[in-house]
């Protein structure tokens, strides 16, 4: 095992009507809020008056910032930023799902940044003076209600980059806040648990046991999970599992004691989403089959590594490793496939017009070298094109 450090400050409110504390948790810091929040569905399921009812009961001046974008703009932070130090606000309230977590966390930062934003965003770093920062989750996905980073985009420069900002001090993950989300939307959330997991899994280091474990528990939980709330929207406990898992998949906890991997697929998918604007783990989903393909062939010393993915996520069998390799691969690419995520780049209009700028952004300052297998640009290329 290699060496870690564990560090995850935030508190966690797992569970139907944890919503109950919100105000005892908000006092702590102070009573001007920001509330922040994306296209409206926290006032479709009723979420946005819950809040108000509560925050206008206890005395709180409300700020609000609406209209967070799933890939949330530089413009946005900007936005926030200014409007806390206009107001002087003592805690941001972000409800949604990861991009609406996210921007908020680099508005915290934003608040006492001075200089420019984007910059901010280029040199993200951990331990920033930031305002305190509450959550309600209303997607499982990205984790970023566990976890200190962020991802921002500049769609002027084509650009989508992830930091270290803030954790969030407290976390409110209720699971039935998900029971309204679309299929497609849990589907690609769910994609993107997937992934957070995967890209650690995927690893040179074998002796992690535990690490290991959580890790393929944590797989194992979606793929058993996401077909039933697909079918039962309203199902509690499959959603709550898959809650948890969002929580876990992102929080580090599962790539304790292993190499670092370089996270090649997210830095992939990033490129997609700063040139096109898809949905992160729609994009997940298409590159990671593909990815696994193309490195099983680049470096068959991987091959146990992925005989394990076959035998302890998928239940597969057999002792020709390199078959059963291909087979663990099929078996994902299958089940994103029963979910209906889209499984080519075709599908979401996307051509190869600008492959070779999103390879090398995506390999900028060589990074796509530190991989489980390392990638050349070219590499990136081909990855891209088998996704067509």
């Amino acid at each position: 095992m290699e060496n870690f450090e564990h560090c995850i400050p935030t508190e966690v409110y797992f569970g139907k009507g944890q919503i109950s504390h919100l105000a005892e948790i908000l006092n702590r810091y102070g009573k001007r809020v920001l509330l922040t929040y994306g296209g409206g569905s926290i006032k479709r399921m009723g979420l946005y008056d819950e809040i108000m009812k509560i925050l206008n009961d206890n005395g709180f001046a409300v700020t609000e910032l609406a209209g967070i974008e799933p890939n949330p703009r530089i413009e946005t932070v900007e936005k926030g930023a200014k409007l806390c130090r206009d107001n002087n606000i003592d805690v941001i309230l972000a409800a949604g799902g990861g991009s609406t977590i996210d921007c908020s966390k680099a508005i915290a930062v934003g608040a006492f940044y001075e200089g420019d934003m984007w910059e901010m965003v280029e040199t993200a770093k951990p331990g920033r003076k930031a305002l305190p920062l509450v959550d309600i989750l209303t997607l499982s996905a990205t984790g970023s209600e566990f976890d200190g980073g962020a991802v921002i985009s500049n769609m002027k420069l084509h650009k989508k980059l992830g930091g270290s900002y803030t954790f969030p001090a407290v976390s409110i993950t209720d699971p039935t806040y998900t029971f309204s989300v679309p299929p497609f939307q849990t589907a690609a959330g769910s994609a993107d648990i997937m992934s957070h997991i995967m890209e650690g899994y995927f690893a040179r280091t074998m002796d992690s046991d535990l690490s290991e474990a959580i890790a393929e528990g944590v797989l194992k939980s979606v793929i058993r999970n996401l077909p039933v709330v697909l079918k039962e929207p309203d199902n509690y406990d499959a959603r709550a599992n898959l809650m948890w898992d969002s929580s876990i998949a992102c929080s580090g906890i599962p790539e304790y004691g292993k190499e670092s991997t370089g996270w090649p697929c997210h830095a992939l998918e990033h490129e997609l989403s700063a040139y096109y604007d898809i949905t992160h783990g729609a994009g997940l989903a298409i590159l990671t089959p593909r990815w696994m393909t193309f490195i099983l062939k680049k470096d068959p010393s991987v091959t146990p590594r992925f005989a394990k993915f076959a035998r302890n996520v998928w239940g597969l069998e057999g002792e020709d490793e390199a078959e059963l390799a291909q087979k663990g691969i099929q078996a994902l690419y299958d089940f994103f496939v029963s979910v209906k995520l889209p499984m080519t780049l075709s599908e979401l209009n996307i051509t190869d017009e600008y492959f070779p700028e999103m390879a090398e952004s995506a390999n900028r300052n060589n990074r796509l070298a530190n991989s489980y297998v390392p990638l050349t640009k070219e590499d990136a290329i081909e990855i891209y094109r088998m996704c067509l």
